[in-house]
């Protein structure tokens, strides 16, 4: 299939997150091109991200418009609307570290919202599946840990509502005019809301001890557990929150099997680093 070849001189920097840069043009700033970090810009994973995106919007969840799959040198892009005067969570809080409660009560309020929508299982993954399925395909961790994790991924409800993926103070924007939007939507899938839990859980409790982590978020290893408190109190409506704590640390090793499935790691280091992850979670938790 020809795509559009475009210029990246052409066009001016405006963002850059843990999974890609993005770029406008000064001559049309309604429209952003969005460039995947390599790998993840070969074209079946930028047309994967395209439909997903358009399929989301189809279930009525807030997510910017997509227009076109373009070529970007050696790899793929893609262009999308552009939320005038946006800024993540993330940005917020960094910003302004005073609103780190509000913002993490927008991310519980819209978190509850999106993991009560009917999801579209004919097309979305089940997050239960692709658990099951990580546990058998990752490297490095005990069979015993795997064991732990597989009879309680099989203990799950095939819950059929919408989960983010990559749920996170970064992929939750806010326009200028105050209007949320969901963004880097290509792990969108259908299941418990736990399991977008873990993934923030890890975010905000594991990988905050690196600082490349906190370089991604905007934000010190204390900030993002006093988001993480904020976000829990605000989402359960319970300021004890010790019990859903430990049950997204027990989500927090499945999400890591997650995303090898999606994202296979080829790196002995990273290997060997999620296998001690999740070891020494699902020693703490199960």
């Amino acid at each position: 299939m020809e795509y559009q070849v475009i210029d990246i001189s052409t066009w001016t920097q405006m963002g850059e997150g843990g999974n890609g840069k993005t770029y406008v043009r000064h001559d049309n700033d309604s429209v952003l091109l969005k460039v995947n970090n390599p790998p993840r810009c070969d074209e079946a994973t930028v047309k994967q991200e395209l439909e997903v995106a358009k399929h989301v919007i189809s279930l009525g969840v807030p997510t910017p418009r997509v227009f076109n799959m373009v070529r970007v040198g050696d790899g793929y892009g893609q262009l999308v609307e552009n939320i005038k005067g946006k800024k993540s969570l993330a940005r917020i809080c960094a910003d302004a570290p005073s609103c780190i409660a509000e913002a993490a009560s927008t991310l519980a309020t819209l978190g509850r919202q999106l993991h009560t929508t009917p999801c579209d299982t004919d097309y979305f993954p089940s997050r239960k599946e692709l658990a099951l399925k990580g546990i058998e395909i990752i490297e490095l961790v005990p069979e015993e840990d795997k064991a732990k994790m597989r009879q309680f991924a099989e203990s799950l409800k095939d819950e059929t509502t919408c989960t983010h993926g990559d749920f996170h103070m970064g992929n939750l924007i806010i326009s200028g005019d105050g209007n949320p939007y969901w963004i880097d939507l290509g792990w969108f899938g259908h299941g418990s809301a736990m399991f977008d839990f873990g993934h923030l859980f890890l975010i905000c409790h594991v990988y905050s001890k690196f600082p490349q982590a906190c370089d991604i978020f905007h934000m010190e290893v204390e900030q993002l557990k006093t988001f993480w408190d904020a976000c829990v109190k605000s989402y359960t409506g319970n300021s004890d929150h010790a019990a859903f704590d430990a049950l997204a640390g027990k989500f927090a090793p499945l999400d890591i099997c997650i995303r090898n499935v999606l994202v296979p790691s080829s790196s002995e280091e990273y290997k060997k680093m999620f296998g001690g992850v999740i070891h020494s979670l699902v020693e703490k938790f199960y």
